[in-house]
């Protein structure tokens, strides 16, 4: 067991990788035993199909998707890439081609052969934009595939720099050409395939998956025979079942259970800093058009003493939308928390105590560790200013909804994962206006964020972002508050190795 100094104090790049693990369960709903496995997991799955709709990009729901999928590109705890369903990938020298090798001896759970076919007619469906796949602006830049065997070589439109990158994340995974064309997007709703480590054996929306190792899996085999994971949104019910013995494994609980339950006879637990990002969502509708408004808000948190006092140590504070570790990470900025300052630029604009400024701010309540505590300390230490902010509780599929529609409030809470570290896939997309999610659309950021998406040389993207990153701060854009540390309870008789991406994969949990 690593120390909360050590936890807080390091990247998630140094963290021991460990987090892969997590969900399994066997044919009952309690607590299985040798041979299976059980999850109380913080939100349900709302669809079977890992590349369309909102469910999609919710960082959250990738460790089940992995259980039953495979992705173009493999991910190891570290954050380290490595082969998947292909075994090599490339740019052409000049960068207007790509070359994708595919992994050979791969079985589809309904037992038929998987193909290369499989992998274009999975790249042109995320590429067309009527089939809904969030991420269709990445996989659109792709197009004139040849398939040689098993490699298949394609143009490329638009040179995307992380392309490979996002062959391991958000939308990235590989579906049946035959079978999918054959059951519809209704009939794989009811009896989905991948060529992934498990099956889905049972399903019950809302309240339960039941999964069952794949025989045929190209990979290495499951310890579990078994996994069922029950959807339980409730912060204090997943604490409840894994003291009770109901389920072997959960997490997203508030800190200070996690410090009791590991505490108990029979129970084990990791903390390690991941690469899910607390922030609020600032939309650029009513007072938040005020440079002032946004930047008080900024300047009026105390987001060291919220780590400290609600979240007993386990986090990092944070200025950026980058985090130690990633790519274009700059130290050197930073948001100083200063209320004095806060009073002076709301002054400015005519507000104060007497006269606050009002908006709504929006957030979850139980899905990650004291989300709506958090919040109620935010508005406190904004009120101390001159803010009077109404909060307004939604479930996070409500957020993924109105971010689409670019429908939120003035301010909304919400945690940004971003598994393969590339600012593209934080800063970029969280903040350029055109990306489907992003809520602020000014052109000034926009201008400045577009050429990024293609820019060749590396060294200058980064410096690049590094720049973006700096004027999002000096506009107060957007309002990060912390890395996060990801707690994980579980029954002493099993093993599990933490993904600093924050997956908890079924697979990769082990007998003890």
């Amino acid at each position: 067991m690593t120390s909360n100094v050590q936890l807080t104090r390091r990247g998630f790049m140094g963290a021991s990788v460990a987090l892969s693990a997590l969900l399994a369960s066997g044919s009952g709903l309690m607590a299985q035993g040798k041979d299976g496995l059980t999850i109380a997991y913080n939100l349900p799955v709302q669809s079977w199909d890992p590349t369309t709709g909102p469910a999609a990009v919710n960082p959250a729901l990738q460790s089940i998707y992995l259980a039953v999928f495979d992705r173009y590109v493999g991910q190891g705890p570290d954050l380290s890439f490595g082969p998947g369903l292909l075994t090599d990938w490339g740019f052409s020298e000049d960068k207007t081609k790509i070359t994708m090798t595919v992994r050979e001896g791969v079985k589809w759970h309904n037992g038929d052969d998987f193909t290369p076919e499989d992998i274009v007619w999975s790249l042109e469906r995320a590429a067309n934009p009527e089939t809904g796949n969030p991420m269709q602006f990445v996989w659109g830049k792709i197009s004139n595939y040849v398939i040689d065997g098993n490699v298949i070589t394609a143009d490329l439109l638009t040179f995307e720099p992380a392309l490979f990158k996002w062959m391991a994340f958000l939308t990235a995974f590989v579906l049946p050409k035959n079978y999918y064309e054959k059951v519809g997007a209704e009939g794989f709703e009811k009896a989905p395939i991948g060529t992934g480590p498990y099956m889905v054996d049972a399903f019950e929306q809302g309240a339960y998956v039941r999964l069952k190792a794949f025989p045929d899996y190209w990979g290495d085999a499951p310890a579990f025979e078994t996994v069922t994971v029950k959807f339980v949104t409730d912060a204090a019910s997943r604490v409840a079942e894994v003291e009770s013995g109901n389920s072997d494994i959960t997490t997203n609980i508030p800190y200070e259970e996690y410090d009791r339950l590991i505490a108990k006879d029979g129970l084990s637990g990791e903390a390690v800093p991941i690469t899910d990002i607390g922030m609020i969502f600032l939309n650029d509708i009513d007072v938040m058009l005020d440079k002032n408004v946004r930047l008080a808000a900024h300047h009026a948190i105390n987001k060291q003493l919220i780590i400290d006092r609600l979240l007993r140590g386990y986090g990092v504070p944070l200025s950026t939308l980058e985090v130690p570790g990633y790519a274009a990470y700059d130290e050197s900025i930073k948001v100083d928390y200063d209320p004095e300052k806060a009073k002076e630029l709301l002054a400015a604009s005519g507000y104060s105590t007497d006269n606050p400024v009002k908006f709504t701010v929006q957030t979850t309540r139980g899905f990650k560790p004291k989300d709506y505590e958090m919040i109620q300390a935010v508005v406190g230490m904004w009120r101390k200013v001159g803010i009077e902010a109404e909060i307004e509780v939604y479930e996070i599929a409500k957020h993924y909804e109105l971010r689409a529609a670019d429908t939120l409030a003035p301010a909304a809470f919400y945690n940004w994962g971003n598994s393969i570290g590339d600012p593209s896939t934080s800063t970029g997309f969280s903040m350029f206006g055109p990306s489907p999610h992003a809520v602020w659309d000014t052109p000034d950021l926009a201008v400045k964020i577009g050429p990024l998406f293609g820019e060749p040389d590396e060294e200058k993207r980064i410096a690049g972002y590094k720049a973006v990153s700096k004027y999002i701060a000096e506009e107060g854009y957007v309002i990060p508050l912390l890395q996060y540390v990801m707690p994980v309870v579980f029954a002493s008789d099993v093993t599990v190795t933490p993904y600093t991406s924050g997956d908890l994969l079924p697979q990769a949990v082990g007998k003890a």
